[in-house]
């Protein structure tokens, strides 16, 4: 029996997944994904492409990252290796939560994956050094569609743990802010 957890946060359609373990003195065996599972219980999507990235450094910030229609990325984020807070910010104009986010601990030891879906920015912040995050996605990167907002943006207000600095790449560093976006995708 395939036997997840889905825990609906703030913003409803992102969502926490959490495989169930089956342990004994070997360690343990679980089914992260199974697509009749995840289309039924969490969204109707396809997969197309699996991403992995090694953060080497602790407060490494990836994002905050999304693509345009027609490559708009639906993402089911997990890690394998090391810790990391994970976040989502809805950019879907109209909607009720539009600017808002969430966001999940993720690591090997919860086992917990984060379903984000296509409308919202992602991005996430290492927890621990060597940290390896693999995500699925909906579609494939295209770098001429690829867009961000700035991952510390006031208006957003996302509460990142305290470091003592944050890693980020230039391109990271520099993207526009949530007030300085045009309406890419509309709420429905």
């Amino acid at each position: 029996m395939y036997a997840l957890k889905v825990e609906q946060l703030e913003i409803g359609d992102v969502k926490k997944v959490t495989p169930a373990r089956f342990g004994d003195s070997r360690g343990y065996f679980s089914e992260v994904f199974k697509e009749f599972w995840f289309r039924t219980n969490v969204a109707d999507v396809s997969f197309v492409q699996d991403n992995e990235s090694l953060s080497a450094q602790r407060g490494t910030v990836r994002g905050l990252h999304f693509q345009l229609p027609p490559f708009a990325q639906g993402k089911l984020v997990r890690c394998l290796r090391g810790a990391l807070l994970d976040v989502a910010v809805d950019i879907r104009h109209g909607s009720p939560t539009y600017g808002k986010w969430v966001s999940a601990e993720l690591s090997p030891e919860n086992g917990s994956q984060l379903w984000v879906p296509a409308g919202f920015a992602h991005g996430f912040v290492t927890l621990q050094p060597d940290t390896i995050i693999s995500y699925k996605v909906t579609a494939p990167y295209s770098a001429e569609h690829d867009r961000g907002v700035r991952w510390n943006d006031a208006e957003i207000g996302i509460e990142w743990p305290q470091m003592d600095g944050y890693v980020l790449s230039d391109k990271d560093n520099n993207q526009p802010l949530l007030s300085e976006l045009p309406t890419y995708f509309q709420f429905s």
